[in-house]
């Protein structure tokens, strides 16, 4: 890929790279770090929690990989799930045992965000998008982002996010992504804005 960043599509084989990069990119998310929250503190359960979103969207050629491991863009595309029914229930396992009696907030934070996503046209949703923490402020990932949004657009298809942290808000607005709603998330209450950007 062109634009000062190369990348390549992720396999099988790059979950755990990536695992590592999504659990760090998260780890003081205003939205994830409180769902995560265990009791007696401690975040060494991170990647274990994040594992099978990874190796859910890894069933699709759709997660970029930046060649250094410094960025990841995790895409479910038009008609995909984020999980099979089997990730899920590992998903579920995982919760109860590293959150304890915090699963059931856990839980409700998913469904929340899922009542949130779009219905109708299908769309490119990026489910997930991080930048290793001794990596940042280089502009890997938006760089990353725009090279997989020109591929979008080579397909004509919309895409939709949900930003977590305010901060990055306007990066996203940046790159042609509008908010269309806010939802307000378990634990805590913070507010993860939902954006959509328009078919090319």
């Amino acid at each position: 890929m062109d634009g000062g960043v190369t990348a390549r599509r992720a396999t099988a084989a790059d979950a755990g790279r990536i695992t590592t990069i999504i659990a760090l990119a998260f780890a003081e998310d205003p939205v994830w770090k409180p769902a995560l929250a265990r009791p007696g503190g401690g975040t060494d359960h991170h990647e274990a929690m994040w594992r099978p979103f990874v190796d859910g969207a890894l069933r699709y050629p759709a997660t970029w990989l930046t060649m250094g491991g410094e960025a990841v863009a995790i895409w479910i595309p038009p008609g995909g799930t984020g999980m099979t029914p089997q990730q899920e229930e590992r998903a579920a396992g995982l919760a109860a045992e590293h959150l304890g009696p915090a699963a059931g907030v856990y839980f409700e934070l998913l469904d929340t965000i899922h009542a949130a996503h779009p219905a109708g046209e299908p769309h490119y949703f990026l489910t997930l998008f991080g930048t290793h923490p001794g990596h940042r402020g280089h502009g890997f990932g938006m760089r990353l982002l725009a090279q997989n949004l020109e591929l979008i657009d080579a397909e004509h298809r919309p895409a939709y996010l949900e930003s977590s942290n305010p901060a990055n808000d306007r990066r996203y607005a940046s790159v042609g992504f509008e908010p269309i709603g806010e939802v307000r998330c378990p634990p805590g209450g913070a507010v993860l804005t939902t954006m959509w950007r328009a078919a090319r």
